[in-house]
C-alpha cells in the first residue's frame, strides 16, 4: 500500500543502515524523537506495563491497553511506529484480531515472540518458550490477515538464552520460512551471533540495545558491520525520564523547593517548541476573531 505506515517503515529501513529505532513511551516523547531526527519509533510492551499501569513486564496488559497508547502516538506523529505485541494476547484468532487492530491504528510493524503466554522480560531468568510449531502458527496467523502487505511482522526469538545457538537458529529458520519479515534476536551476547543469524537467514535482523541486560551495548556502526539492520533502544529515554522524575521528587521533599533541579528540567519554551504551541495559539486566535 503506497505511503502506508508499513511502506514508510520499509523505506526508512532501506535508507538508514542500520535503522535506529528509539522507544517513545508516550505521544510527547514521540514528538521529541521526531524532532531529534529519528526515522522510526517504538512502543515497548514493558514500557506500557511499567509506565501506564505500574506493572512488571509479565504479560499483565491487554491488547486494548497497548492500543490506547498506540493511538495517542500515531495521532501525534507520522513517523513509522513499531509495536511490541508480546505473544499476541492469545490463540491464533486473537493474534489475527490484534494485527487487524494494529493496522487500523496506524502501526507500521509489530514483533511477536516465542515465549509462553505468561511471558517474562527477555533479559530475566526463567523464560519458557512455546514449541517451534506453535510460534510458526502465530506468525502465520499474523500474516494471513494483513490488509497492508507492507506492514511488517517481525519474529522475536528468546531461544538463544534458553535453548542455545543451534536451537535458536533452527527456530529462526522456521520463522523465516513461515514468512516473517525480519528476526528480533533477543539477548544476544556477542556481535558474532548477529553475523551468524544474518548469514543463515538473509532477512533483516533487529538488535535490542536495552540497558542493564544480558546484551552488551554496541554502537550502531559496530552492529551494522555485524549485519544488523535495525537497532532498538526500547526504554532508554524512559529510564532517564524515570530517574529524573525521582530525583526531582527527592529534591522537593528534602529541600522544600525544586530550585536545585531547575538546570535539569526542560524549559517551558522548549516544551512549547516541540508541541508547536505557537501554531495552535494562532489558530485559536483566528477562531476568536
Amino acid at each position: 500500500m503506497k505511503n502506508s505506515p508499513g511502506s514508510r517503515f520499509r523505506q526508512a529501513l532501506h535508507e538508514e543502515k542500520p535503522l535506529q529505532i528509539v522507544g517513545t513511551i508516550n505521544a510527547y516523547a514521540a514528538l521529541m524523537a521526531k524532532d531529534a531526527g529519528f526515522q522510526a519509533i517504538y512502543l515497548s510492551g514493558a514500557g506500557v506495563a511499567n509506565s501506564s499501569f505500574g506493572l512488571p513486564d509479565l504479560g499483565l496488559t491487554t491488547m486494548d491497553n497497548v492500543l490506547e497508547d498506540v493511538n495517542r502516538i500515531t495521532n501525534a506523529v507520522d513517523i513509522p511506529l513499531l509495536v511490541d505485541i508480546d505473544t499476541g494476547w492469545g490463540n491464533e484468532l486473537m493474534i489475527a484480531r490484534s494485527i487487524k487492530a494494529m493496522i487500523r491504528a496506524g502501526v507500521a510493524a509489530v514483533h511477536i515472540e516465542d515465549q509462553a503466554t505468561l511471558k517474562r522480560c527477555g533479559h530475566r531468568h526463567g523464560k519458557s518458550l512455546v514449541s517451534k510449531e506453535e510460534m510458526v502458527a502465530r506468525i502465520c496467523a499474523a500474516l494471513d490477515v494483513r490488509t497492508d502487505r507492507e506492514f511488517m511482522v517481525i519474529a522475536r526469538t528468546d531461544a538463544l538464552a534458553t535453548e542455545g545457538l543451534d536451537s535458536s537458529l533452527e527456530r529462526s529458520l522456521a520463522y523465516k520460512e513461515a514468512g516473517a519479515d525480519a528476526l528480533f534476536l533477543e539477548a544476544a551476547v556477542t556481535l558474532e551471533q548477529y553475523r551468524i543469524f544474518k548469514e543463515a537467514l538473509g532477512i533483516p535482523i533487529l538488535a535490542n540495545m536495552t540497558e542493564f541486560g544480558r546484551t552488551p551495548l554496541h554502537s550502531a556502526k559496530e552492529l551494522g558491520e555485524a549485519g544488523v539492520d535495525m537497532v532498538l533502544y526500547p526504554l532508554s529515554a524512559n529510564r532517564a525520564m524515570n530517574k529524573a522524575a525521582f530525583d526531582v521528587f527527592k529534591d522537593i521533599r528534602e529541600h522544600g523547593s525544586q530550585k536545585l533541579s531547575l538546570p535539569n528540567m526542560q524549559t517551558r519554551e522548549q516544551l512549547y517548541t516541540h508541541l508547536h504551541y505557537d501554531e495552535y495559539e494562532k489558530k485559536a486566535d483566528c477562531l476568536l476573531m
